[in-house]
């Protein structure tokens, strides 16, 4: 039923034509069965009008119904006819029967449906806090539909300082007793949402902390160990030279300073790494885009590793799209997915850097003769401080490949790995191509 059809039905206006429709409709069956039946057993049949109008418009409605259905039994069935007056004085004593068999059902029925509405009030209250969850914000709806149940003219729900419930103030209310059921229970409902909100708030912020210091341990696990063997490294070699008592040709001179600047590049490189990480996990690592053509990204990645660049074997087409996108972020992803595939090939085996593309995106490719990427450590393998299954026999702290995914995404591309475990790893970067206007 609409609503409109719904709100007529429940105003005064219909109530009293109703209820003198049924009347009239029960009279009219009672008129038919009378040849078949005793007359005085048909009475009861007039509950049927008052059990509805009670139900629908309440007790006065259920009341008036009842003494209408007496007076017309009486005046249409009970002898002398088509007067309201009463031969049998064990007639007298049948409609008193009925009469108050047809209040007290009213009553009941009244009351039930009293409760039907307050109830269905709570259930909805409940479903809207629960799945709107702001409580706070509800809180002028819920004040509304009180005031619409209980036929008062407004509903206030105030709050304390510490957010929980102050008062629940009804104006022009016309109904105490539905307010002493209603309001007890109203006030348990929104303080268990407020309590359930609270403490959803607290978990969120237990859970929050947990990661923290999750991620708080594993920094200091990487720091205590990745940083620890440069620095040793570094150390011991700069002590070397420094001891002037310590006899060395200009060869062991020459590879000491090498270890000491390869470690110090190494160091670089990780607290780079974890500067970036903190970066994009606070989201400051907002893009400076520019348009670039990918080989040149390419070519400046190579250029960052140096000599370890020598083992990489680029092949880049003829006619790369351009892309969109920070250049150094970029840059640094490709560094990061290339030294990957570095630290996991062969000496002898070089890695394969690939360029190709879609009508979308232009993919990079990084292929190395590793040992693999195992389906379960595919689903680790971009979080920080996560590595593969074999990475032990590997140094690094886990980081690279968690930055290279978070400045992919933060360029508006994604990092994938294709593998098949023992058989060598495809780390993909993609980039959106970029919508170059052409002036007219």
């Amino acid at each position: 039923m609409s609503p409109v059809r719904w709100q007529w039905l429940r105003s005064r206006g219909a109530g009293w034509l109703v209820s003198a429709a049924l009347v009239a409709l029960v009279t009219g069956v009672i008129e038919l069965l009378k040849p078949h039946v005793p007359v005085l057993s048909l009475a009861v049949l007039y509950l049927l009008a008052v059990i509805p109008v009670a139900f629908l418009w309440g007790i006065v409605y259920a009341v008036c119904v009842s003494v209408a259905s007496m007076l017309a039994f009486n005046f249409f069935f009970l002898p002398p006819l088509y007067t309201f007056t009463i031969q049998d004085s064990r007639n007298w004593f049948a409609l008193l029967v009925f009469t108050v068999t047809a209040v007290v059902v009213s009553d009941l029925a009244s009351r039930l449906r009293r409760e039907a509405r307050e109830t269905a009030l709570l259930a909805h209250v409940a479903t809207r806090l629960l799945e709107h969850g702001a409580v706070r914000d509800e809180l002028d709806w819920v004040g509304d539909e009180v005031a619409l149940a209980l036929g008062a003219q407004s509903a206030k729900i105030a709050l304390d300082g510490a957010g929980r419930i102050d008062s629940i103030e009804l104006h022009g209310s016309r109904h105490p007793a539905a307010e002493r059921r209603v309001l007890p229970a109203l006030t348990s409902l929104v303080a268990m949402a407020l309590d359930r909100e609270r403490l959803g708030r607290e978990a969120l912020e237990a859970e929050t902390l947990r990661r923290s210091d999750a991620m708080k341990t594993a920094v200091l696990r990487a720091v205590s160990h990745d940083l620890r063997t440069p620095l040793m490294a570094i150390l011991t070699s700069a002590s070397a030279l420094a001891r002037p008592e310590l006899t060395l040709t200009d060869d062991e001179r020459a590879e000491l300073l090498e270890t000491v600047l390869d470690e110090s590049h190494r160091l670089d490189g990780l607290v780079a790494n974890l500067l970036d990480l903190s970066r994009l996990q606070a989201g400051a690592a907002e893009p400076e885009t520019e348009l670039v053509a990918v080989d040149d990204l390419v070519v400046e990645a190579l250029s960052e590793l140096g000599a370890a660049g020598e083992r990489v074997e680029v092949s880049l087409p003829d006619h790369a799209p351009a892309v969109q996108v920070d250049a150094r972020q970029v840059q640094r992803a490709l560094v990061n997915l290339i030294e990957n595939a570095l630290k996991f090939s062969p000496a002898s085996e070089p890695v394969l850097v690939r360029v190709a593309w879609t009508s979308t995106e232009t993919l990079v490719r990084v292929i190395d003769r590793g040992p693999g990427v195992s389906a379960a450590a595919a689903e680790r393998i971009f979080s920080a401080f996560q590595r593969g299954d074999d990475a032990g026999r590997v140094p690094g702290a886990g980081l690279g490949l968690a930055i290279a995914q978070g400045f992919a995404e933060a360029n508006g591309g994604r990092v994938w790995v294709e593998s098949h475990e023992g058989q060598g790893a495809t780390f993909v970067l993609a980039l959106p191509v970029a919508a170059i206007q052409v002036p007219a």
